[in-house]
């Protein structure tokens, strides 16, 4: 976007500022500077903005009726001709801004040079990307809840199925499916909080800060926010056109959800792989092989692995961007919406293609089972029996894993190693049966049965108040 104090030329290849200058600007700098080539997904949002203008112009005196019906009705037929694909850009088109102010005028004559009265593109860019981030947040956000709700709907379907839990990448302890699913689910409510807790403070109209200072005209900033239905509007015009700390904001979510997405698909391949052969992926969901016939691939889970550092990047790039700039509005401030809009579409691309992955895939439970059955998967059952005797934990401890270790040795199974010992015997040994050992985790939160239950019934009611959140945003 090119706010740049308003430099684009009009259609007569005058730029808004051609009276101070005594020629016309290079090539080379409006093919460096121009930035409609992407900001122009803001038209909407323009267009919205200026509508609100307008009818804050006439609430000061500046505009009349018939000077506001004409704008007004110029900007419905811009918003038709894009919206049908009818709109002519023209070659001085440097920015979406200039491209709407250029067609307005000439559809409303006189009345459409008076458009831009009272306003910078400075704050009329800023105002532009808040309305954009608080959509664009929301609908990012829809998303979030939809994958949970596969999510929710799989554990469901998991039922008493297990799996191993890991640590180290190694086999600790077994937990249910379900438990395993919503712990993904958990990490994504943080970010449905973080995109609306972001959303609200970009509810702010910058719109009547000028290029920095204000303006000595009679305009009316709190009404034309309230028109535009921000929450509030700026208290420092300074602040209000180089403030881009929901653009970082934003991009932060965004690359943490990234980041959550990212382990999902780091074990949607490892699941997946015939080593752990834990997930079947559906035909539609997985890719082939140009030369191995056998092959079957998580495209999917390794691009939202992927991506998640291109997330990461763009987030970089704002927080550099913004770490040197004085106040008030600095051309470098272009550099926010590329990196913002790439982070929301690859978000919105990833939540839906993993939504369907997921919803769609084969959860082997069988080799789960056998994988999370292993002896020493319940070695911490053995030494909190030990506790429930008596035994002091360290204690309790050493003894489990002297057990194990012999076990490992080859000096017997380690079912007759803790079935003989003194300390534990043919009662403790049972523990070490099939499925056994996930039944006993019983703490709120744990991986066990009950308390897996109840966490069900609480991620089920969180997702309900969350898409109430969405919804209302």
């Amino acid at each position: 976007m090119t706010e740049a104090d308003d430099a684009a030329p009009d259609a007569e290849g005058r730029t808004l500022w051609h009276g101070r200058f005594a020629g016309g600007p290079a090539e080379e700098l409006l093919a460096y500077t121009v930035s409609l080539p992407y900001d122009r997904r803001l038209a909407a949002d323009d267009i919205q903005g200026s509508r609100a203008h307008v009818r804050g112009l006439v609430r000061g005196g500046i505009l009349d009726g018939d000077e506001a019906a004409a704008v007004l009705a110029a900007l419905d037929e811009v918003e038709d001709e894009l919206a049908a694909g009818r709109f002519a850009f023209a070659a001085s088109d440097e920015d979406i801004h200039t491209a709407v102010e250029r067609r307005v005028t000439e559809l409303a004559g006189a009345p459409g040079a008076k458009l831009h009265t009272g306003r910078s593109r400075n704050d009329q860019v800023a105002t532009d990307l808040r309305l954009y981030v608080k959509r664009a947040l929301v609908e990012v956000a829809e998303r979030v809840l939809h994958l949970q709700g596969v999510l929710l709907d799989r554990a469901r379907e998991a039922g008493d199925a297990y799996v191993p839990g890991y640590t180290h990448l190694q086999r600790a302890q077994p937990v249910l499916l379900a438990h395993h699913l919503l712990a993904h689910g958990w990490a994504l409510a943080r970010d449905v909080d973080r995109l609306l807790a972001t959303r609200a403070r970009a509810d702010v109209s910058p719109l009547g800060a000028g290029a920095l200072a204000g303006s000595s005209l009679p305009l009316d900033p709190s009404g034309t926010a309230a028109d535009l239905g921000f929450a509030a509007v700026f208290d420092n015009s300074l602040d209000a056109v180089s403030d881009r700390d929901f653009v970082a904001e934003a991009l932060f979510d965004l690359a943490l959800l990234g980041v959550h997405l990212s382990r999902i698909g780091e074990e949607v391949v490892l699941w997946s792989t015939d080593e752990f052969g834990f997930l079947k992926l559906d035909d539609a969901y997985a890719t082939g092989s140009s030369m191995l016939p056998q092959k079957k691939n998580p495209d999917i889970a390794e691009l939202a692995r992927g991506r998640s550092g291109r997330l990461i990047g763009h987030l970089t790039a704002i927080l550099t961007t913004l770490k040197g700039l004085p106040l008030a509005y600095n051309r470098d401030l272009q550099e926010d919406k590329e990196p913002l809009f790439d982070a929301v579409d690859q978000s919105a691309l990833a939540l839906g293609a993993l939504g369907g992955l997921l919803a769609t895939s084969r959860f082997e439970v069988g080799a789960m089972a056998a994988a999370a059955d292993t002896p020493y998967a319940a070695a911490t059952d053995l030494a909190e029996l030990l506790v429930e005797g008596g035994t002091p934990f360290r204690e309790a401890h050493a003894i489990v894993g002297e057990i194990v270790r012999t076990a490992l040795e080859g000096h017997g199974t380690m079912a007759d190693l803790v079935a003989a010992h003194p300390k534990l015997g043919p009662d403790a040994a049972t523990l070490l049966e099939p499925g056994v050992s996930v039944t006993r985790r019983t703490t709120r939160g744990g991986a066990g049965p009950i308390p897996v239950a109840a966490q069900l019934d609480r991620f089920a009611e969180r997702l309900r108040l969350d898409r109430e959140r969405v919804g209302g945003a």
